[in-house]
């Protein structure tokens, strides 16, 4: 059976990583509230679902993408239920063709591993270059559920909250398509 937590309004005892740390740090010091579940690693849509029916709200689907040079990176923030269709992401974006970067890059860059993609590693300094692109229908919504930059365990915060504080914050500016 898969584990999930009841809902927790403060920060892990301790870090599984430097950026969870700061995600934590980052969200305290703009006074965003939240809510979390610690889980057992989460990484298929089973799981997501067992964790959306904890906290409230549908987990967004992020992916690290890349262009062939590996120069350019994009987080990109979706529905689970939209397939990734590259064409279309690069046609609305005016870009050459990308595809989902190496593991080794989303670990160097977003300081997380494959399973745990997340919009708040824009808070990282290695992140800076990272251009962030989130679709229209997940930026109307009210929660924002996602990785806080681990496998196993999620944050739900309001979406205005994230794009008017956390990503401002960070200097980003968020692309919506």
């Amino acid at each position: 059976m898969f584990k999930v937590s009841e809902i927790i309004t403060t920060p892990p005892v301790e870090f599984s990583s430097p950026l969870q740390q700061l995600v934590y740090k980052t969200l305290e010091q703009l006074g965003i509230p939240f809510e979390r579940v610690d889980t057992d690693p989460g990484l298929t849509m089973e799981d997501c679902l067992n964790i959306d029916k904890k906290i409230g709200t549908r987990i967004v689907k992020t992916i690290f993408l890349c262009n062939r040079q590996q120069t350019e990176f994009y987080i990109y923030v979706t529905t689970d239920e939209k397939p990734f269709v590259t064409k279309d992401f690069c046609r609305a974006l005016g870009i050459p063709r990308v595809s989902f970067a190496p593991a080794d890059k989303l670990e160097e860059i977003t300081g997380v591993k494959v399973g745990a993609t997340t919009i708040l590693s824009a808070v990282l300094p290695s992140a800076k270059d990272v251009h962030l692109v989130m679709d229209r229908g997940v930026s109307e919504n009210e929660w924002y559920a996602c990785t806080d930059g681990t496998a196993t365990c999620f944050l739900k915060l309001r979406t205005r909250d994230l794009l008017d504080k956390y990503i401002h914050s960070t200097g980003h500016e968020m692309v919506f398509i």
